[in-house]
Formats: structure tokens, sequence, C-alpha cells
């Protein structure tokens, strides 16, 4: 053990709000299609939308962006009961969130929601992380449904915006870090945004709780941590 090792510090963690603001949303190829139906709403071929992506894709950032200009509220696929139907429409536009999420989904519910919706012309946006077959539904009438919606699927991102999303991620914490550091990440993590999220997280509680600078040997030694590799310069010192 070295005695001259620097006091860790206490990293708390704190939650950290997302800014889902259409001017935070970085357009690629990735999602180009995606954003481009949201941006045409109203005109939109059906009133039902699927939006599909893996986690972390942008999703729920596209779906707010959408949700503040069609005043939409909001709601997770599992608070679409029989029950209140008839309520989430009466606003006159919705965002039904993770469809995918089958445990306490009501596929009837959910049907009659989509059928009220088109009956009153209301706008639905829905999202999940799987496509419409991969979904499970047991209910061949709501299958059949949300197979004719148009819909759009995001991609995995390509390296423009995995590097654009790594640096706001480290600008939405307000941490100054070198391009080197965005670089070590880009290259080595998996293509998901999620997974930047994540790794720009530990990043941040790692440098809090030694007090430290994020450096691009620090940023190797947490990828390392997190089986995400080692090469071989990981080892040269965390400063």
């Amino acid at each position: 053990m070295r005695e001259n090792a620097p006091p860790r510090q206490l990293a708390f963690d704190l939650p950290l709000d997302p800014r889902y603001g259409r001017e935070d949303f970085l357009v690629s190829p990735a999602n180009e299609v995606a954003y481009g139906l949201i941006e045409s709403w109203p005109d939109w071929p059906d009133t039902v939308l699927v939006l599909t992506g893996p986690p972390g894709s942008g999703k729920s950032h596209l779906a707010s962006i959408w949700a503040t200009r069609a005043h939409a509220w909001t709601v997770a696929a599992s608070e679409a009961g029989a029950g209140n139907v008839t309520h989430l429409i009466s606003n006159g536009a919705l965002v039904v969130e993770d469809i995918d999420r089958a445990p306490g989904r009501d596929e009837a519910a959910l049907f009659h929601l989509l059928n009220l919706a088109r009956e009153r012309r209301s706008p639905v946006l829905l999202t999940s992380t799987v496509g419409v077959d991969a979904l499970g539904l047991a209910t061949p009438d709501l299958r059949s449904r949300l197979r004719l919606a148009p819909g759009a699927a995001i991609l995995p991102p390509d390296d423009g915006l995995l590097r654009a999303v790594i640096v706001k991620l480290f600008v939405d914490r307000q941490l100054v870090v070198d391009l080197s550091v965005v670089d070590a990440l880009a290259l080595r993590i998996d293509r998901s945004l999620g997974r930047a999220r994540q790794v720009v997280a530990e990043l941040d509680r790692d440098a809090l709780g030694r007090g430290r600078r994020i450096t691009r040997p620090l940023a190797l030694a947490v990828l390392e941590r997190l089986g995400a590799g080692a090469p071989e310069d990981a080892e040269d010192g965390l400063d």
C-alpha cells in the first residue's frame, strides 16, 4: 500500500437531469430518418408512429421533442390500463414509452387506445427497443395494427455521432476533457449511446473520488475495470 497515495473523496451519486430540448438532439445518419418523421408532424401518414431503437439511443429524447411540439402527455406502457384509456386520449396527443416491456403491459387496453386515437384523430407516438414482430404480442389485432403503423428505427451510432455524444455527456456534467480521452472512449466502447453514458458517469465518479482530473490513462483504467479492454498504456499513471 502506498503511503503517499492521495486520500479518496466521497463521490455522491447525484441524479443528472438530461437535457431533452430540440437543440440538444444530435442528428446523424443513424437517426436522421426518425428525426425527420418527428419534425414532419403534424403531416404524419397515420395517427400512430412507432419509434424503435436500442436502449439509450435517443428515443425518449425524440419523444420529448415531439411531446413539446404536440403538447402531448407521456406515459409508460404499464400506465395505459383499461380504466384510463379515454382519459389519456382526452388530452389530444400521447406518448407511450417502452411498449416492449411486457410486465404490466395491457394489450387489450393498448389496442383500445390506438383505435380510440384513430377515431378521434389523436396522434400517438410509441417507443420500443425492438420491432413489432419481436414484441411477443398475444393479441393478433394489436400486432396487425402496429405492423400497419408507420415507424422509424434508430440505428447504432456512427463514429461522428458517438464522439459528439461523448463530448456532450462530459459538457452536461460540466467536465472539461482532452480530445484524447474522447478518442480513447470512442475507439473502445460498444457502439451504444447507453454504454457511453455509463462510462462517462463512471469516469465522473472515479475522478471525483480520486480528486483528479479525467485523463486518457484514467479513462483506459476505467474501461479495463468495466471490461472494455486493457491497452498497454492503461498503466501509465492516472495524472
